[in-house]
């Protein structure tokens, strides 16, 4: 597998650098700690982030969209990950040291994941290992899963900086990593883990992801994905993956997020989520949000439940597989 030496300490010069010469901007946010089936969710809230710039658009139907992976700015640029990625730092973070594995050439977000772009994704995860700290990867593909940007990349997130903000007492852990226990936790939501063996082999990575994508799809109704189809087939479903150095966790979406109302009934905008639900955080954009999160946690369980497929009941919500024990519960939707 490839190797990054030292990444930890590339990822945290290179975001303190692009901050002081302005090539990043960081919006701070104020972090309070939810709860869904006694698991611990962060609601971070960031007024700034409503007033985030927008991509500019083409100059004319013919133009090239801009990508920011393409040529990204040096001030941004981490380092070069041979063969074909490159790592580079989120341009407006809510989280210090968010930094973003990139395909060198255009690929498509939609499109399955590649061997190389899991094993990648792991060699980031075992640096952070490597140093003693811990990583958090995610990956939006697809219209309901929170993507915004159609060049292929997995962002990452280093735990202790996920730590940021939380008061002194409150305790939250990577959701990802209870995914995988026995037994499984219950969510709203339909999801599939899998635990990621002692130093796996990129294709041990691939076939871990492959089948519980194929898993995903029946549980959608869409048959006939083979778990071992061509690299470069688009996915037929929305998913989020979630990736530790010892949990994978794949989430079929079905819908961005949810409009909440507030206690007087009023709409109060919508709430979306996209892969970081999977690491349990989420984020709002406004005060109302953030209030009617904060005063009614079940508000929280009602947008878990809107953005996926509901576990059948005699699962609840428990369905998962694992390297070596492939389970078909996920049959009970074809």
């Amino acid at each position: 597998m490839a190797v990054v030496r030292n990444l930890p300490a590339l990822v945290r010069e290179q975001f303190k650098v692009a901050q002081q010469t302005g090539d990043l901007t960081f919006y701070t946010t104020r972090v309070a700690i939810l709860h869904c089936e006694g698991l611990p969710f962060q609601l971070r809230f960031s007024q700034a982030l409503a007033s985030k710039p927008k991509p500019s658009k083409p100059k004319s139907p013919t133009s090239k969209p801009f990508d920011p992976f393409d040529d990204p700015p040096l001030g941004l640029l981490i380092t070069a990950l041979p063969p074909a990625h490159i790592l580079v730092l989120n341009k407006f973070p809510v989280i210090p040291d968010h930094f973003i594995l990139a395909t060198k050439g255009f690929k498509q977000q939609t499109d399955l994941l590649e061997r190389e772009d899991l094993q990648a994704a792991y060699a980031c995860l075992n640096a952070y290992k490597e140093k003693g700290e811990k990583l958090f990867g995610f990956f939006n593909s697809g219209e309901h899963s929170g993507a915004s940007q159609p060049h292929r990349h997995l962002q990452f997130l280093p735990v202790e900086t996920m730590r940021s903000g939380i008061e002194t007492g409150s305790e939250w852990s990577v959701l990802a990593d209870a995914l995988v226990k026995d037994p499984k936790p219950a969510l709203p939501f339909l999801y599939f883990s899998a635990m990621i063996p002692e130093s796996p082999k990129a294709e041990d990575l691939h076939q871990i992801y492959l089948d519980l994508h194929s898993q995903a799809c029946r549980a959608v109704g869409i048959s006939g994905i083979a778990s071992e189809g061509p690299e470069t087939e688009s996915s037929p479903i929305s998913y989020n993956l979630g990736l530790t150095d010892r949990a994978i966790v794949l989430c079929p979406r079905t819908s961005e997020g949810l409009n909440i109302k507030n206690n007087a009934g009023e709409s109060i905008g919508p709430v979306t989520l996209n892969g970081t639900i999977v690491g349990g955080t989420l984020l709002v954009k406004s005060e109302k949000e953030w209030d009617a999160l904060r005063n009614d946690e079940s508000k929280l369980a009602d947008i878990l439940k809107a953005i996926g497929i509901p576990p059948p009941p005699e699962y609840e919500g428990r369905l998962s597989t694992d390297f070596l024990q492939y389970q078909t519960a996920a049959s009970f939707y074809d």
